[in-house]
């Protein structure tokens, strides 16, 4: 059930050789996702522009899409992306912020999902919408505990045949087979604007990593941030010391303690 490389291992092989991470993500979110790869030991190109995006994302070792500040530029540089990874063989993310909330972005993942995504993550309102049920979402806020999503996100990851990772006060990550739960963090992260866009981003970079073992890359990102989350929140006054403490908990982070201390366990 579970990865035989460790996700100590992967954290250590991609500072190793830090990968090249095409993030095509929201104005919001580029530079705490920038920073976010940077402390955790990739390399990080926000690279957006239909015009270069496809060649782009064919030179770099993993795609992550995140859709929260959408036009329909940004959505032809994605798809021209999404088509040169997948023909590429490299991995790719996709992240539906708010894919409910308008036609548009309903029209738009809905086309994304069609290129085949490897990964998506989202949080509960996003996925048990994304596999066709009721959530309770307000625009990018979930209102939907992560274990009312688990199912929808079985059934997602059958139907799409990705690993699928919902993420909230309970990390949970299937492949529609396998099904595991990660803890930690802090109820800081939440109140820090684009955490969760660049915890795409990172997942990218594991997948970059070990593209053999998606899973376990899921899984090792998300115990990552968990970790992290936990060492920030120790000194943290509120949100915005939280946010500076995290980016050098992740730095700080190394592999024996990320294995020694990631609480994850099979669902």
């Amino acid at each position: 059930m579970q990865s035989k490389t460790t996700s100590g291992a992967m954290l250590e092989a991609m500072r190793e050789k830090p990968p090249l991470v095409h993030c095509i993500t929201n104005y919001v979110a580029m530079n705490i996702a920038a920073n976010v790869l940077l402390a955790s030991g990739a390399s990080p190109a926000m690279v957006h522009a239909a015009e270069e995006a496809g060649e782009f994302a064919g030179i770099a070792s993993a795609l992550t899409v995140n859709i929260g500040t959408l036009s329909t530029q940004w959505l032809d540089g994605m798809q021209a992306a999404a088509k040169a990874a997948t023909s590429a063989g490299k991995p790719w993310v996709l992240d539906p912020v708010a894919h409910y909330a308008t036609g548009f972005r309903r029209q738009a993942v809905a086309d994304l999902l069609a290129l085949r995504p490897t990964i998506i993550r989202g949080n509960a309102s996003e996925i048990i919408a994304l596999a066709g049920g009721e959530s309770r979402g307000q625009g990018v806020d979930s209102r939907d505990p992560v274990e009312q999503a688990e199912e929808s996100a079985r059934r997602l990851a059958e139907r799409q045949q990705a690993i699928v990772a919902v993420t909230g006060a309970v990390d949970f990550v299937t492949d529609g087979a396998r099904s595991v739960r990660i803890k930690g963090g802090s109820v800081l992260m939440p109140q820090v604007t684009a955490l969760g866009c660049s915890l795409t981003c990172l997942v990218g970079a594991f997948a970059a990593t070990v593209p053999e073992d998606l899973f376990g890359a899921t899984v090792a990102a998300l115990a990552t941030f968990a970790v992290a989350g936990e060492d920030a929140a120790l000194g943290a006054a509120g949100p915005g010391s939280f946010a500076w403490r995290f980016l050098d908990a992740l730095a700080a982070l190394d592999g024996e303690a990320l294995d020694a201390r990631a609480r994850v366990s099979i669902a």
